[in-house]
């Protein structure tokens, strides 16, 4: 699987194969599942946004039978151009069974660098039976009260409410999903939102696309409203109740995780 739009500076994205074939030869891992995250698999660079790859590996068997288990996540060099690293499976299947959002959205990157498609539809297919989707939910309800609650408000920040509340109005829509899109367009598209949100959204993020620097103006107030309105009736998610048997969610994420290392 590999799926790079023609937007991506092909320079950087040689490099970030690179990069992911010196992990799979340095750590002796096997990197079946490698994503953009970030505002570019957000929906909403900037000329100047970063490049956020992220991917998950899988180690050799001995390496899960040793008494002095290996780091579970993986980095490379940090710079103002790329943000490369990535978790092993075993971190990845545990971050699912817990709820966390972050793990659910990069099995759902419109941006894949390489992928085995095996894999992907094998992890995907686990998720829908152990994510329980009100944790999901009070995850991304958390992300949008912090970063509504900094004291500078900034456009560019904004979006790291707008997006969130978006996926909480997916959720509560889409009641037997707990996996929404991970891009703002799409989640826009697939919520009937309003239509006077639909078009501030668009104009905004056209706005950032074309702009280094979007600084510490306001929100249009249509979205500022309509996110208060999102975030209050997530409220319900706070009194979680989980809906998996815990015995079968180890179950499932026990024989998908042996299945890999084998």
């Amino acid at each position: 699987m590999r799926m790079i739009p023609s937007s991506l500076d092909p320079t950087v994205v040689a490099e970030i194969d690179r990069r992911l074939d010196s992990v799979e030869q340095e750590y002796a891992v096997r990197v079946p599942w490698a994503i953009e995250s970030g505002s570019r698999a957000w929906g909403f660079p900037s000329p100047d946004s970063d490049y956020d790859c992220r991917f998950i590996f899988v180690r050799d068997r001995d390496a899960y039978l040793s008494l002095w288990t290996p780091r579970d996540v993986i980095e490379t060099p940090l710079d103002a151009v790329f943000d490369v690293n990535g978790w092993d499976v075993a971190k990845t299947i545990r971050l699912l069974a817990k709820g966390n959002a972050t793990a659910v959205e990069w099995l759902r990157s419109p941006i894949v660098y390489r992928g085995d498609r095996d894999f992907h539809d094998g992890l995907l297919a686990l998720a829908d039976e152990i994510v329980e989707r009100d944790a999901v939910a009070r995850h991304y309800r958390h992300v949008a009260l912090q970063q509504a609650g900094k004291s500078t408000p900034s456009l560019k920040r904004f979006f790291y409410v707008l997006r969130p509340t978006v996926a909480l109005r997916w959720l509560r829509i889409h009641p037997g999903s707990a996996i929404p899109p991970m891009d703002l367009p799409t989640l826009l598209a697939e919520s009937d939102v309003p239509r006077d949100v639909l078009d501030a959204s668009q104009e905004l993020i056209a706005l950032k696309a074309k702009t280094h620097e979007l600084g510490a103006g306001e929100p249009p107030e249509v979205l500022v409203r309509f996110a208060e309105k999102e975030i209050d009736a997530a409220a319900e998610f706070e009194t979680f109740h989980p809906t998996k048997n815990p015995a079968t969610v180890r179950a499932l994420a026990d024989e998908f995780f042996r299945e890999q290392v084998r």
